[in-house]
């Protein structure tokens, strides 16, 4: 609107910025100060004013929109912050974002500001944050689900299936000898052993998949054979594990074991059509420049049907999400546009929500002191079952010692598949308060110790 002659019509934009806020704050620096000297009764109707304005203020701050926007600020930048910040000290960004969800709840942030964490997270205001993390998640299990290139595994995959399942087998036997221990004080009230301590076991066979795939890309060795190694065991390892995960949550929600047999019955003929129809019908599709929107649409509504059935069937939308990935998988083209469109977003914008929801849902006591020897034993028995089951079945196939001990202590990678998981096993009522809180530091833990752990391995390595 305002030209500069000199400039060619065009004027500088910072400079003429503060030139229009001081013209726009003259008027209003003088209403102000004649207001406040101008005469005896004036000053009270300007405090009366100002204590209006500050309501009004206030309420719009406090409406459903203004309260999820403030959240949705505070949650981004804590989290992108903390990220940075683990980032400069050489772990994954996501370790930071992860932490960053715990500071935000009533386990940190409610124990120490209890009134600020009230303010800014209100019981009534959560559902909104927790529809739309959910939102996060299924778009991040999408793109997930389409990096697990199962066809890039020829060549490895005896190897792979090996090393895979004895990083997953391992693991969930020590898991299920531990929940012997864990059930009488852990074991949710109306849940029964069986479910409880083969969830318990699941929980410690997860490797992130995702968060390899970056830990790997940082240290540079993605494409090196230790690098590709470790992509075709987890990849398979994941695949596995969330088979053996869907199998457990089915028989866990369905009423009756009628109702479970038809339920996975349901399950393995919707996995069968992804996969054998779906999947090579993905496969023969040519993308033509111009119409990547049409496709793109296509595949999220793709998604969203895949994840409304698998809810239906009693498995969970998480599920039908994978699949939809696993399916586009088969078309490199796609696979590149939702990495490209799709992953940046969610995990951008929406994961940092999940990682918030998983920090809100702990309560402020639920991790006590005598907890700290159950984080121990814990973190010990997740972190031996994937080192040892790793190394053992590595060594087995002719692997040498020190590549066996680093692609094991790359399996012990959990991060936010885990996190997934566990908050999949609270929904489910299959976690109490203390052990979910226990796990999802474990979570934290066994993932912010890759790095440590592979240059332990490999010092000592050069020490030799």
């Amino acid at each position: 609107m305002f030209m500069d002659v000199q400039n060619g019509g065009h004027a500088p934009p910072m400079k003429w910025g503060w030139r229009y806020l001081a013209w726009a704050g003259l008027p209003l620096l003088a209403g102000l100060l004649l207001a406040r000297y101008a005469g005896p009764g004036v000053p009270a109707a300007a405090a009366k004013a100002e204590a209006v304005v500050g309501a009004d203020w206030a309420h719009h701050l406090t409406s459903p929109l203004g309260l999820f926007l403030l959240q949705l600020l505070v949650l981004l930048l804590v989290a992108k912050g903390a990220g940075a910040l683990l980032k400069r000290l050489g772990q994954p960004a996501v370790i930071g974002e992860m932490a960053a969800g715990l500071m935000m709840g009533p386990l940190l942030l409610g124990s120490l500001l209890p009134q600020v964490h009230g303010l800014l997270f209100p019981a009534a205001s959560l559902g909104p944050l927790g529809m739309l993390s959910q939102l996060g998640v299924l778009m991040f299990l999408l793109v997930a689900g389409a990096e697990l290139d199962l066809g890039a595994l020829r060549g490895r995959r005896r190897f792979a299936f090996t090393v895979s399942h004895a990083g997953i087998a391992v693991p969930f036997v020590l898991g299920v000898l531990l929940a012997v221990w864990l059930y009488p004080q852990h074991g949710p009230q109306g849940v029964g052993f069986t479910a409880f301590a083969l969830f318990v076991g699941v929980s410690m066979s997860i490797t992130a998949f995702p968060v390899l795939l970056r830990i790997l890309a940082d240290r540079g060795i993605t494409h090196s054979p230790l690098g590709q190694t470790a992509i075709a065991c987890a990849a398979l390892g994941d695949a596995t594990a969330w088979c053996l995960l869907a199998l457990i949550v089915a028989a866990a929600q369905a009423t009756g074991w009628l109702t479970a047999s038809l339920n996975l019955v349901c399950v393995v003929l919707f996995v069968a059509i992804m996969l054998g129809v779906v999947k090579p019908w993905f496969a023969r599709q040519q993308i033509v420049a111009g119409r990547e929107g049409r496709w793109l649409l296509g595949i999220l509504l793709l998604a969203l049907a895949s994840a409304l059935v698998t809810e239906v069937l009693g498995i969970h939308a998480l599920f039908g999400a994978f699949a939809a990935g696993v399916a586009v998988s088969s078309n490199e083209q796609l696979r590149h546009l939702l990495m490209a469109r799709v992953e940046p977003f969610a995990v951008t914008l929406l994961l940092p929500l999940f990682f918030a929801m998983t920090g809100l849902r702990m309560r402020a006591d639920a991790l006590q002191t005598q907890d700290i020897l159950l984080c121990l034993v814990v973190i010990a028995v997740a972190t031996a079952g994937k080192l040892l089951g790793t190394f053992s079945a590595a060594r087995s196939t002719g692997m040498p010692s020190r590549e066996a001990w680093r692609l094991g202590a790359l399996m012990n990678t959990r991060g936010l598949m885990e996190l997934i998981v566990l908050n999949l096993g609270y929904e489910l009522g299959l976690l109490g308060d203390r052990l979910f809180a226990v796990l999802v530091i474990m979570a934290l833990v066994t993932t912010a110790m890759t790095g440590p752990l592979l240059n332990l391995i490999e010092r000592r390595r050069t020490a030799r």
